[in-house]
């Protein structure tokens, strides 16, 4: 605007055009529009000064919109057409300017056909600029062509798929073939991208593949456990894309371009045996591209990272991410879960018993759940046909039962008296096997809460003098009389004793 009144007010101290033109350095033809503008207004000199800039940009600086032609109107008309077939497969915009151009032969060149229809493109769907904060969002994805591997022995070629990995801000890159797109490779694939970069992001936008995404949806997608799982480890979010809008990760989609120049281009006529060998020839593109400076400015992605992104992203957990799979199975009514793939038993508590539960394994641990609670967590066993039990996990009396030693009853019969002990380790000295005795120990033990320490302590005296050393005997001495049990020793009904073991005053007596 001060170009403007420089112009006018030359003019109202009568210079001429050339010299107007020459001190204010416009052309002869701006100058003649400005003046003819002024002319054309009617207004004076000093009431065209006495106004704003917003009120003379409106007399001076607006140029009147023309009115589009009927050649115009009518490409106008097919662009909606035109943008809708651009979708299908095979069609591009020189076949759809050949049937534009057969039916309106005066129209528009293919050249202005397509300037005017980026136009009108941009319009109807403008393209929101995002600026990216440094540390916010890691975008993944993969790469639409595939590279390949060679076997060795057969000659085979095997196809894999292209990982690819950007910070939103530095723009640092990662690449990585992987196997397929399935779960396990891409979680390992992330894993990777978090150590190459040194730190974790706010967020990782992925793709609404299946190992990311298990149901899209554009308010609240459903996400895969795994990947879940992996996100919580790592204290970041997932933010995937909207479905069929490539707009929302264009920056990693921008990139997968790029790599087909810098990544795929020079490795093309290569041969690779192993994904390791191609990882390793991947990788020294990979750098070349992060160092390369960017286009126009005097520095690369990776400087770009230093400078601004690594000191802002979180700090990577100690331990490394352990992948986990999922089991579903039936809690037996022993309390115990069988872990299918290993044949192998593992304790949960007994009131989860008859529930169906979701067993989460890896190559360490085994961790049962049951309506999203980690009900119990073992070390992972892969004996087949053997239990992992954890005592807590058995009722009082399965955990009672589970207790039982030639140990535990020895302890149990010395807490009452050491003639209680001494005549439970006889019965286990007498036996072949330790839990022959258990039952008869148990009954002979449970004594003391029935008739008292006291009367146990002389039962299993009087059992010691005799020599005779089972539950039967103790349960004679004590619900009968002495003569009841010396006319049931008599009479055949108990075993004679062993007068060598008796001592001389109990024999006496």
């Amino acid at each position: 605007m001060s170009k403007i009144r420089k112009i006018l007010r030359m003019y109202h101290h009568g210079r001429s055009i050339m010299s107007i033109a020459a001190q204010t350095d416009a052309s002869r033809n701006t100058v003649k529009k400005y003046l003819t503008a002024f002319k054309d207004s009617g207004f004076a000199f000093d009431e065209v000064n006495a106004l704003n800039d917003k009120e003379l940009e409106d007399l001076f600086g607006k140029s009147k919109e023309k009115a589009p032609s009927g050649m115009m109107l009518s490409m106008l008309r097919c662009f909606p057409h035109v943008d809708k077939e651009l979708k299908r497969v095979g069609v591009n915009r020189q076949i759809l300017w050949k049937e534009y151009y057969k039916e309106f032969p005066d129209g528009y060149k293919y050249s202005q056909f397509c300037f005017y229809f980026n136009q009108w493109k941009a319009r109807v769907n403008p393209v929101m600029h995002i600026d990216h904060k440094a540390g916010d969002k890691l975008y993944v994805d993969f790469a639409g062509q595939k590279m390949s591997i060679t076997d060795k022995e057969t000659g085979e070629i095997i196809e894999v798929e292209i990982f690819v990995a950007i910070l939103g801000a530095s723009q640092l890159t990662y690449v990585e073939a992987v196997m397929s797109q399935q779960k396990e490779d891409f979680v390992t694939a992330c894993e990777h991208t978090l150590q190459y970069i040194g730190g974790v992001p706010d967020a990782i936008v992925p793709d609404n593949l299946k190992a990311a995404v298990t149901k899209s949806s554009r308010f609240e997608p459903t996400l895969n456990e795994t990947f879940e799982d992996f996100a919580d480890h790592y204290g970041t979010t997932i933010l995937p894309a909207r479905a069929y809008r490539p707009r929302d990760k264009a920056l990693v989609e921008g990139a997968v371009r790029i790599m087909y120049t810098r990544i795929y281009a020079p490795l093309r006529k290569a041969v690779f045996h192993s994904l390791r060998e191609l990882n390793e020839a991947i990788r020294v593109e990979l750098e070349l591209h992060n160092n390369l400076l960017l286009q126009g400015r005097n520095y690369s992605r990776r400087q770009q990272f230093e400078e601004i992104e690594r000191h802002v992203l979180s700090p990577l957990p100690v331990l490394s991410y352990e992948l986990k799979k999922q089991f579903h199975a039936t809690v037996m009514k022993n309390g115990h879960v069988c872990l299918g793939p290993d044949k192998h038993y593992y304790s949960v508590p007994y009131r989860f018993i008859g529930k169906k539960i979701k067993l989460l394994y890896s190559s360490a641990s085994v961790e049962a759940f049951y309506h999203y609670e980690r009900i119990a967590m073992h070390k992972r066993t892969r004996g087949a046909h053997l239990y992992t039990t954890e005592d807590d996990h058995m009722a009082s009396t399965h955990q009672f039962v589970t207790d039982w030693s030639k140990d535990k009853f020895l302890g149990w019969a010395a807490s009452i008296h050491e003639d209680v002990r001494l005549y439970i380790h006889n019965i286990f000295d007498r036996k072949r096997h330790a839990e022959q005795a258990y039952k008869s120990c148990l009954g002979i033990l449970g004594f003391a809460k029935r008739v008292g320490n006291e009367r146990l302590i002389l039962a299993c005296r009087r059992g010691l003098s005799y020599g005779l050393y089972n539950y039967k005997t103790i349960n004679l001495i004590i619900e009968k009389n002495m003569d009841q049990y010396e006319d049931s020793l008599f009479a055949g009904e108990l075993p004679m004793p062993d007068h060598d073991n008796i001592r001389g005053e109990d024999y006496y007596k």
